[in-house]
């Protein structure tokens, strides 16, 4: 009797600590990214580099579904820019350039190539999709920050081009990224990080389709429009002349993006708790009999 008594109290010491493992992979976290931002769109035809990188920060909440899915969200905050004086060649006698702060939620599902807990690392991917809001602005020829939406510089919102829609300012973008985690220790682990943002405007930076006739811009919109619209006259390399009606200003057909790369610190939120741990309370270390 003495016997299975023991055996018994060995069984659901084995199933207790099987449990508060398995209460350990599934734990919360949250993490702290530092990195940079970068855009590609029709001032930047490029993808990601570090050369005009911004700073970006955000913050990252992890829920473990079991050792391979996790669900995830987060928050994050940058400045992308881009000017023609950057571009390629032929680009640059347009001479434009603009400047805007990306801020952006996000929910995905992460899935963990190895499991962390026995390697001490893992790599991993994720997708899921994004909710952003921007407002793109430059510097007019007296130097003063101009927000460009409301000038409608390709006649958006003009009855004269019921083509040409309003952009809105807030967005969706599908997420996705890849990275890899390194364990500190059982609450802590340091990571690096590569994601991207396909959204579904052409307008992140006021550049999307056709110059439209200067004369309507301005009497539609005022000076302000025609100035920002075409900036090729205060270029050494540009002409003084203002683009015909129906001349390219950008390329419509390709959707703007916007990156980010950093490293995370990343820290189990039952890690925060002091004292004794939840195994130490829910569990007996020694039974006597």
């Amino acid at each position: 009797m003495k016997t299975l008594k023991t055996t018994l109290s060995v069984v659901l010491i084995c199933i207790c600590q099987y449990t508060f493992s398995q209460e350990l992979d599934k734990s919360s976290s949250i993490a702290l990214f530092t990195g940079t931002i970068n855009y590609q769109g029709d001032l930047n035809p490029n993808s990601f580099s570090f050369k005009h990188s911004n700073f970006a920060t955000g913050i990252i909440f992890r829920k473990p579904l079991n050792r391979w899915f996790t669900l995830r969200a987060g928050m994050n905050i940058g400045k992308i820019e881009a000017d023609d004086n950057w571009n390629r060649d032929y680009l640059k006698p347009r001479n434009l350039n603009f400047t805007t702060t990306i801020k952006e939620i996000y929910t995905g599902l992460e899935v963990s190539i190895l499991d962390i807990a026995a390697k001490g690392f893992t790599p991993y991917v994720y997708g899921g999709v994004a909710v952003f809001h921007f407002n793109p602005w430059s510097k007019d020829n007296a130097g003063i920050k101009t927000y460009l939406k409301p000038l409608s510089t390709e006649g958006q919102g003009l009855s004269q081009y019921p083509e040409q829609k309003v952009y809105n300012l807030n967005q969706l973008a599908l997420s996705f990224g890849t990275g890899a985690k390194f364990a500190v220790n059982d609450g802590l682990s340091i990571g690096i990080e590569f994601s991207q943002r396909k959204s579904f405007t052409d307008y992140l930076d006021d550049v999307s389709s056709n110059y439209v006739d200067r004369d309507i811009l301005l009497q539609a919109k005022g000076s302000k429009a025609v100035e920002m619209a075409y900036r090729g006259g205060q270029s050494p390399v540009g002409s003084p002349n203002y683009p015909a009606h129906g001349e390219q200003r950008g390329t419509p057909t390709e959707m703007d993006w916007y990156y980010f790369f950093g490293l995370t610190i990343e820290k189990k939120l039952n890690s925060f708790q002091s004292g004794k741990s939840v195994a130490n309370q829910r569990c007996p270390k020694n039974v006597n009999y």
